[in-house]
């Protein structure tokens, strides 16, 4: 059971949705370490494939840090796999996709960020306005905004703390597809469900070669370098049947194993 998120299975689809709509998804130190709990399962269940992590509401994905409880408690911080239970998740080869349903501001943006892929409703903004309030975006956000759109772009978003639209968002490379309001969780399936489509383990090992293929310092060893989930696919069953299912002109059946 959870108190701050619903949490629902669909196959080895795994659906988060974050429930605090009285606070527009502010996330507060209790909340942060439910939803580290149902991603260090979701990680471990090895029926789980894909994760899609969402909003409840139509205002808000998350608008951040709950500061109305950190000024009536003094408390205020992530769990120890970051803000969400994923922004410090870094070894996590699953995919995971994050569906905009509304205000992505804070440490909101922060976990789309720290997703592999990130579906907005047209309604969606972004923002990481922290210095705005006397802080900064410490988990996470300072380092991958300039990953992800290159330096210039990100500095005029993190020294500023401006807001873009879904739209901008897509231009800069943040956003994968904008869809209406209505079609963003159908987007977000029919995008987990092309993923389940390919082996799991092919999945993780193009994921984890990728993003730690970004840490080389050139091409060449990146290239080279040995991952270990590549060693995982090339041992794997489903690796054979990859090959049976396309000679046989059939769909493969895969086990992740």
């Amino acid at each position: 059971m959870t108190e701050f998120c619903r949490v629902e299975r669909e196959g080895h689809l795994l659906v988060v949705t974050l429930d605090r709509p009285e606070r527009m998804n502010a996330l507060h130190p209790p909340a942060n370490q439910e939803l580290c709990e149902v991603f260090d399962v979701f990680e471990a269940d090895p029926e789980l494939w894909v994760a899609i992590v969402t909003g409840a509401g139509e205002r808000a994905f998350c608008a951040g840090n709950d500061l109305r409880y950190h000024a009536e408690t003094g408390h205020l911080g992530a769990s120890d796999k970051g803000f969400g239970g994923l922004t410090s998740r870094y070894g996590c080869v699953k995919p995971l996709i994050a569906a905009v349903n509304g205000l992505a501001f804070g440490g909101g943006f922060e976990i789309a960020l720290a997703c592999d892929l990130v579906i907005a409703s047209e309604s969606a903004r972004f923002a990481l306005p922290e210095p705005r309030v006397g802080i900064a975006a410490l988990t996470g956000g300072m380092h991958r905004l300039p990953r992800q759109i290159g330096l210039k772009p990100a500095m005029g978003l993190l020294l500023t703390g401006r807001a873009i639209d879904a739209r901008e968002a897509e231009r800069l490379g943040l956003v994968n597809e904008v869809v209406a309001p209505a079609d963003l969780m159908p987007a977000a399936r029919r995008w987990a469900d092309l993923i389940l489509e390919c082996a799991p383990l092919s999945v993780r090992a193009t994921k984890q070669a990728a993003m730690q293929g970004l840490d080389r310092p050139a091409l060449e060893a990146a290239v080279s370098g040995r991952y270990e989930q590549v060693g995982l696919m090339l041992r794997s069953a489903d690796l054979r049947e990859g090959s049976l299912a396309f000679a046989q002109k059939r769909r493969p059946e895969w086990k992740g194993c």
